[in-house]
């Protein structure tokens, strides 16, 4: 009975690691910003440089928990670390959800949006197996040599590290974000009619013999003039429906409105996205500019998106001379379209129909007026690459398991 209940809590704690690892590892951008807000609502803004760091330990500690596991090597030092990880990440899910600091905790990157308290209870549900793991460690055999195991652990751990730098150099392998290619802006921005909206309460707020004091529209001391009315305050109650897009915004410096052109242009636009021009790539920048210069000359729309202060965007222009026109759009849109500082979107009619890194981006000599087979040809390309990684690490677990079966001891459980 109990062979099969660690059989169980081994391989339910692995998958779950291990898709939590994955889905952090092919978006490490994505994990460093969910870090960088968290260190702004904790107010400790001065750790942000440790975003991308954080985020790579992170996702390959989850991997490599989660493969181990499945694995079955270093199952002791394996259940040690799998209880201090569950230990922590329990107590900070549930400090973040009594205080609610950022809506979605990030724990499985945007593949599956969880709110604070699904988190923290989803932690409790995992932390049972956790423990069964943990006080029958003693009962998991070796499998093979310890230096076998302590090198396997090492690729379990080095693997997704290589998986992240490849998807910053690049993009994620895998978007779930919802500027994916493919995807119809417009549609992603549409509200159904009988969405529910936000609902909010008023908090008024008295104070009296220096307390404060917060009251409903019902209960506050209308009759008693020693309270002193301070402010009025609408809280959130309930959140309504938030459609998938909701903040595509591009604005001129002239301060006009282009949103609705973009959504609507039957024409191919290039869309270059710098979050930050002063510290977008200088090479990266030229590249794109060469490549605006060769579309423009063909017909095609073309125009840079930035978050940058008008002050740093003058100065872009003035050392730059970029030949397409500088628009700004909200940062943390800017960074959900594109993982990359500069990169380029191919738009039309409000169509997504590619995304790059600049490194990645279409040569100049290759644009045409239809723009379709360079794009098909892109993403083939990024097809192929992602059959590449996805089939050796098939192999590689194939590999591992045969070494073991054929090799291992009689097992105990």
């Amino acid at each position: 009975m109990m062979k099969h209940i660690l059989l169980i809590a081994r391989i339910l704690t692995g998958l779950v690691f291990l898709f939590s690892g994955f889905v952090k590892a092919v978006d490490p951008a994505g994990s460093a910003i969910k870090f960088e807000e968290y260190f702004e609502a904790f107010n400790l803004g001065f750790l942000s440089g440790m975003s991308f760091p954080l985020a790579l330990i992170l996702s390959s500690a989850e991997l490599m928990i989660g493969l181990n596991l499945i694995m079955r090597i270093r199952m002791k030092f394996t259940s040690w670390l799998l209880l201090v990880f569950m230990t922590f990440f329990t107590i900070l899910t549930f400090i973040l959800a009594l205080t609610n600091p950022v809506s979605d905790c990030g724990c499985f990157g945007d593949a599956i949006k969880l709110t604070n308290w699904q988190t923290f209870w989803k932690n409790i549900i995992l932390f049972l197996p956790t423990l069964v793991l943990f006080l029958n460690r003693q009962k998991f055999k070796p499998l093979t040599t310890t230096f076998s195991e302590w090198y396997l652990a090492s690729v379990n751990f080095m693997l997704p590290v290589m998986l992240s730098v490849f998807c910053i150099i690049h993009q994620p392998l895998l978007d779930f974000r919802p500027y994916k290619t493919g995807t119809n802006i417009p549609e992603q921005m549409i509200i159904p009619e009988d969405a529910p909206t936000d609902e909010y309460k008023t908090v008024l707020i008295y104070q009296k013999n220096g307390i404060t004091q917060e009251f409903t529209e019902d209960t506050y001391p209308w009759q008693d003039t020693t309270w002193k009315w301070v402010e009025t305050k609408q809280k959130l109650v309930t959140k309504g429906y938030e459609p998938p897009i909701y903040n595509f915004s591009v604005t001129t410096l002239q301060g006009n409105d282009i949103t609705e052109n973009l959504l609507t242009d039957s024409n191919y636009t290039l869309l270059i996205v710098a979050p930050k021009l002063e510290s977008a790539s200088l090479k990266g920048m030229k590249r794109m500019n060469e490549l605006a210069m060769k579309a423009e000359a063909i017909g095609l729309n073309v125009f840079g998106l930035t978050s940058s202060a008008s002050g740093e965007i003058e100065e872009f222009i003035s050392s730059f001379k970029p030949s397409f026109e500088i628009c700004t759009v909200d940062e943390t849109t800017l960074k959900t379209i594109l993982r990359a500082n500069p990169g380029l979107l191919i738009l039309r009619e409000g169509n997504i129909l590619g995304k790059w890194n600049y490194r990645d981006a279409p040569k100049p000599e290759a644009l045409q007026r239809n723009f379709i087979s360079v794009v098909l040809q892109n993403q083939s390309n990024s097809i192929e690459i992602l059959s590449v990684i996805l089939l050796a690490i098939i192999l590689a677990l194939f590999y591992t398991s045969f070494h073991f079966s054929s090799k291992s001891r009689r097992l105990d459980c």
